[in-house]
């Protein structure tokens, strides 16, 4: 899937992987326990409102902290499609990438989205459609092997698939 369509959920600058998924909850990785703790000490009633395919937007050094897989599969787990950011804590952009959680770097969507616009995400190209104000961004685009990593649902996914276990993530 490289069409996304969503409703925006905005956080600000320097939001560390305790306010994605406070430690409190790290007794466990199991996705569905993660996913109603989701940026609860940033928004506590995120993870009770955010709809799947919706898109978090976050502003600069996303993701800094710890080195917590956690935190990117929380978000994965509550439902959202993909995080667009200024800039990515590269231990979470890393994360990410190895869980297939699509993450992109757009300075003017993350500068000039809204909470509740609804964007238009071609992860390919790397286009974001904001539908709200009508204008569109260019966001640094994945080289394809990062691209089929995101696509067959992360790292193992993908060692499963070029290894002939399973068949493509695209049918």
């Amino acid at each position: 899937m490289t069409q996304l369509k969503g409703k925006v959920w905005v956080f600000g600058d320097d939001i560390d992987t305790d306010a994605i998924i406070p430690a409190r909850y790290l007794n466990t990785s199991d996705p569905s326990e993660l996913a109603p703790h989701c940026m609860e000490d940033a928004d506590p009633k995120f993870a009770h409102q955010v709809a799947p395919g919706d898109i978090i937007i976050g502003g600069k050094n996303f993701g800094c902290g710890s080195s917590r897989e956690h935190a990117p599969l929380a978000i994965k787990a509550v439902g959202v499609a993909c995080v667009i950011a200024e800039s990515f804590a590269r231990i979470f952009y890393r994360n990410s990438i190895n869980i297939g959680l699509p993450i992109l770097e757009c300075g003017a969507a993350a500068q000039r989205a809204r909470s509740g616009d609804v964007l238009t995400v071609d992860l390919a190209k790397g286009i974001v459609t904001n539908l709200a104000l009508h204008e569109t961004y260019q966001a640094a685009v994945f080289p394809p092997f990062m691209q089929e990593i995101i696509g067959a649902g992360g790292l193992i996914g993908y060692v499963r698939y070029t290894l002939g276990k399973e068949k493509s993530p695209d049918g």
